[in-house]
């Protein structure tokens, strides 16, 4: 199979290689592709960024009995006593490790296979927002169906007491527009549509005194982390 001229082909393998969904002969398939073509690797690379921030803000999804069930009767764990009771006993282990893949993985495959009843997905923007070394420091997200914004910090870097994050969105001229002031490592803000409009230039985050800047014109501490929105 040629899929060098297939564009769509192309998006959609790279995206359920990043899922995990595209398996067996084909995932192989696919791998063999990547170390001949660059491009493709570059595609991939796009949807792992797209992608995996959204881990971040999945929550976890409790699986049926059935799927436990099932896990059993595969490993024969039934007939098998010794290795039955530690599988039993560590099941809440198993469960737990499974949980975060399972949600990710279930809310991001309804993004890219774009069913109809879910054509317009709540989180419609993602934005990771790097420090100076060039390193994840914040996830943003925006829910536009609920007109609702997410911050999450994934940084380890302390802020001090007497200080706040505040987010802006910052346009291509005008004044920087305040988006939230962030006072833990999470925060949730009503989303309002100059958030994310076509002269937004890039996100900012900048520290500030405790509460957020004291400009109503704009910040006045440093930028700490910056990046700019990817359209899901």
């Amino acid at each position: 199979m040629n899929i060098r001229s297939n564009i769509a082909l192309r998006e959609k393998l790279a995206a359920e290689y990043v899922l995990g969904t595209l398996r067996g002969g084909a995932r192989r398939r696919f791998e063999g592709w990547l170390h001949q073509d660059a491009d493709l690797r570059n595609i991939t690379a796009q949807w792992q960024q797209r992608l995996s921030p959204m881990a971040e803000f999945a929550g976890s999804v409790q699986p049926p009995r059935s799927v436990w069930t099932g896990i059993e009767r595969r490993l024969n764990l039934q007939k098998s006593t010794g290795l039955a009771y530690w599988f039993n006993e560590s099941l809440a282990f198993w469960r737990g490790l499974g949980l975060a893949s399972s949600a990710v993985a279930a809310l991001l495959l309804v993004l890219v296979m774009n069913k109809p009843a879910l054509e317009q997905p709540s989180i419609a923007y993602v934005a990771t927002l790097n420090d100076e070394k060039s390193e994840t420091a914040m996830v943003v997200t925006a829910d536009v169906r609920n007109h609702a914004l997410d911050m999450r910090l994934v940084t380890s870097a302390q802020i001090a007491a007497d200080k706040s994050l505040e987010l802006w969105a910052v346009p291509k001229s005008g004044n920087p527009r305040s988006l939230g002031v962030l006072t833990g490592n999470r925060g949730r803000f009503k989303l309002p549509d100059t958030a994310i409009g076509g002269d937004v230039m890039l996100l900012a985050v900048t520290v500030e005194p405790k509460g957020g800047s004291p400009n109503p014109n704009g910040p006045t501490g440093p930028i700490v982390y910056k990046g700019n929105w990817v359209r899901l």
